[in-house]
């Protein structure tokens, strides 16, 4: 083909046909630049459709690591939801003594015992580049305050651990039986409510019995005691604004699924 453009523009030249050749000198560089141009074209809609690929994967990596964190922060909700529970149960008992009963008293305790984190599964998307190849803004705003937002929540969920490590236990060993409190949550499953889903071997260990202390621990002695109804305070107030933040943090997960979800149909057509 080269040759034979050669060939005519060579007998354009020998036969003084300047004018002609010149038009054709310009059809012939039209005619690569189109061919430049429908190349570049080509290549920039293979890049398109390569990226729009890595896109759709992404986005379906991120609804699954969404679902998952959703499931596991919905476990944390229903912890703290439930030790607020029962702390408004014993400040009932506190303020009415004839409705104490040694039982309820007991399990009403091992449900303020426990502390949850939120531990999600975060995809670092800006650090890696990935988050460029998601085209909604809307999308791409919240996936890059996950991280912060996930810290805010895990910072409150800690300022009860410490609570409960450094005040609240050591306050039930001093005034109470832990070893009681251990094995009624034991009989009624309530420890393994709190499990990430364990194998049967760790669920067996978990169910293992520990017996009642035989020291006797008097509940009255428990509930009238100043300190602790100041420690159920901390406790209630501490879980109440954790919980807050973690309902905030539910809003702002549906969102993003729903944002993906939204992605991911449009990608699909």
């Amino acid at each position: 083909m080269i040759k034979f453009f050669r060939h005519i523009r060579q007998r354009m030249l020998s036969e003084n046909k300047f004018s002609k050749y010149l038009l054709y000198a310009i059809g012939e560089i039209l005619l690569v630049v189109i061919g430049i141009l429908i190349a570049l074209q080509i290549n920039n809609w293979k890049e398109e459709q390569a990226e729009r690929r890595e896109e759709t994967a992404i986005l379906h990596q991120l609804h699954t690591e969404f679902t998952s964190n959703l499931k596991q922060l919905d476990e944390k909700i229903e912890v703290k939801m439930d030790l607020i529970e029962a702390v408004k149960k014993l400040f009932q008992l506190i303020d009415h003594p004839p409705l104490r009963q040694k039982d309820s008293v007991d399990r009403l305790l091992g449900l303020t015992i426990p502390y949850s984190t939120f531990d999600p599964i975060v995809s670092d998307l800006a650090s890696s580049g990935s988050l460029r190849l998601i085209q909604s803004d809307s999308l791409k705003l919240l996936l890059s305050l996950w991280t912060s937002d996930v810290v805010s929540v895990q910072e409150d969920d800690l300022g009860w651990k410490k609570i409960r490590n450094e005040l609240y236990t050591p306050f039930l060993i001093e005034h109470y039986q832990l070893r009681t409190i251990r094995q009624v949550a034991i009989e009624s499953g309530l420890i393994k409510n709190y499990l990430i889903e364990a194998g049967n071997q760790q669920t067996e260990v978990l169910d293992e019995s520990i017996g009642l202390s035989r020291h006797k621990a008097d509940i009255n002695l428990l509930l009238d005691h100043p300190n602790f109804e100041d420690l159920l305070e901390r406790a209630i107030s501490t879980n109440r604004f954790a919980l807050s933040q973690s309902q905030i943090l539910r809003k702002r997960i549906l969102e993003i699924m729903a944002l993906l979800e939204w992605e991911l149909q449009i990608n699909q057509h």
